[in-house]
């Protein structure tokens, strides 16, 4: 399956963005989608994660409250809507698919599947 994130920007402190991530190639619904982020220097960390209906998400602790992942199945699409914005939030923010099972959601070596990134600046 490819993956292409988008949606990414320069926004202020406190603002909103939404990511988008397409997939193709593959049947969308079967794959567990993960968000990671990874800062300069820093190793890829989770951001969110749903499961194959969207019944089930999974957020890291410092986005909790603030990010809302969600998918559309029907335009194999799955979303990142980022609240409140911080600077620390300042990362590219990558999709990723995985064709197993929802434990271990939050590994990034339980996925197979990656998109490029798309870059997100938070200016303070």
């Amino acid at each position: 399956v490819q993956l292409q994130a988008s949606g990414g920007g320069l926004v202020q402190a406190g603002d909103s963005l939404r990511l988008s991530c397409a997939a193709s190639g593959g049947t969308f619904s079967n794959y567990v989608m993960g968000w990671f982020r990874q800062a300069p220097g820093k190793e890829r960390e989770f951001v969110a994660a749903i499961s194959w209906s969207g019944g089930n998400t999974a957020y890291a602790d410092y986005v909790k409250g603030r990010f809302t992942i969600s998918r559309d199945n029907a335009k194999n699409t799955v979303y990142l809507q980022m609240n409140s914005l911080k600077p620390e939030d300042m990362a590219v923010y990558h999709c990723a698919a995985r064709g197993t099972g929802w434990g271990r959601a939050k590994f990034v070596y339980e996925y197979e599947y990656w998109g490029q990134g798309t870059q997100v600046t938070v200016s303070s």
